[in-house]
């Protein structure tokens, strides 16, 4: 009975919205891409100018001066979970360029158990099937510089696709936009606005599976789930800049702004919007090696004793680049800020126009 229990509330948990919007939803949407960026905790809206800027800024792809490519592959929950992103991007002319990039967060190869036991009664293990969970986002993404010098603006047209095996499915739409501008003394800034048109997911839920699920449990009585849902928009501010020293050694820092409009546990919270700042640091050697570090996701947790504690995260990265090969490495360790597992992540890109 626990097996029916459990997915009758995934239905709930990741379906009902009753056309509301929602604190979380389309998370995985959020959870980052690109070793570079995850090592420097997310702090890139400012100065992002590759082909991984389709996602945290599109303004960004105007600096593509040729097609590149970048993958990224990682795990979460002691690799119950997987996430893989793929990114193209290629400049139309000097002043505009184009991407599109793929994601998808999945557990693969749950067990459905709801079939064990026949209407006699009887436990049959041939009866147990698997299935999947699986969300996708598609992305296409659009730059141009406007005529202000340095000023740039990219837009995202997003498609996303969540699956719950033959249970229920869904379709949604969104877009995002992104400014950024670069001053005569090399300070950058930028501005993504995420999901400005309220991100609409439609359900399809199949009735047949729902209602064997609940006539299962005895005494449940769970209605069946909305099937609309609604991502609220997120803001994100940044500014950063980059220092060279004895033309071999450069310094770069940033600092991001992330703003949800609803009420959480960051560390800057009213009900109007919560407000969660992030720090991101690189040094680099003649652009062939990185160091990276940063510190973000500060949080106010409540504690055994009712009181309250800011806990933060931690990351580390470092990268090597060489003959338009980069390859990324972030490590997130955790341990004693939160009981989450320490966070190994891999990418690489290609940028092909080093091989003309």
């Amino acid at each position: 009975m626990k097996s029916y229990a459990v997915i009758l509330l995934t239905f709930i948990t990741l379906i009902s919205s009753a056309q509301a919007t929602r604190k979380y939803s389309n998370e995985f949407m959020n959870i980052g891409v690109d070793a570079a960026a995850l090592g420097m905790s997310n702090a890139v809206v400012s100065q992002t100018g590759d082909v991984n800027s389709g996602y945290w800024n599109p303004a960004g792809l105007v600096h593509v001066e040729d097609n590149q490519l970048a993958l990224m592959h990682s795990s979460y929950f002691a690799n119950i979970a997987n996430y893989n992103y793929l990114a193209f991007a290629m400049p139309l002319d000097t002043q505009s360029a184009l991407g599109v990039s793929l994601i998808r967060f999945g557990v693969d190869d749950i067990l459905d158990t709801t079939q064990l036991i026949d209407d006699q009664g009887n436990i049959n293990y041939d009866r147990i099937s698997t299935f999947s969970t699986a969300d996708y986002g598609l992305t296409f993404s659009y730059a141009r510089k406007l005529p202000l010098d340095g000023l740039n603006f990219g837009i995202n047209a997003k498609i996303i696709r969540r699956i719950i095996g033959d249970f229920a499915s869904s379709w949604g739409f969104g877009l995002d936009a992104g400014i950024q501008f670069e001053s005569k003394t090399n300070w950058k800034f930028g501005i993504m606005a995420r999901d400005i048109t309220t991100t609409y997911n439609a359900w399809s839920i199949n009735e047949d599976r729902f209602e064997a699920i609940r006539g299962a449990v005895e005494g449940e009585n769970q209605d069946l789930p909305e099937t609309t849902e609604i991502t609220i928009p997120k803001l994100e501010l940044g500014m950063s800049k980059r220092w060279l020293f004895r033309y071999d050694y450069s310094f770069l820092a940033a600092a991001n702004l992330n703003m949800r409009f609803a009420q959480n546990n960051d560390i800057i919270s009213t009900s109007f919007a919560s407000i969660n700042p992030a720090l991101g640091f690189e040094f680099g050697y003649t652009g062939l090696v990185f160091l990276r570090a940063g510190v973000g996701n500060f949080q106010n947790e409540l504690q055994i004793d009712n009181s309250e504690q800011v806990s933060f995260q931690p990351n580390f990265g470092v990268g090597f680049n060489y003959k338009g090969i980069q390859i990324d490495y972030a490590f997130t360790d955790i341990g004693d800020q939160s009981a989450a597992l320490y966070s190994n992540v891999f990418s690489l890109k290609i940028d092909f126009g080093f091989f003309r």
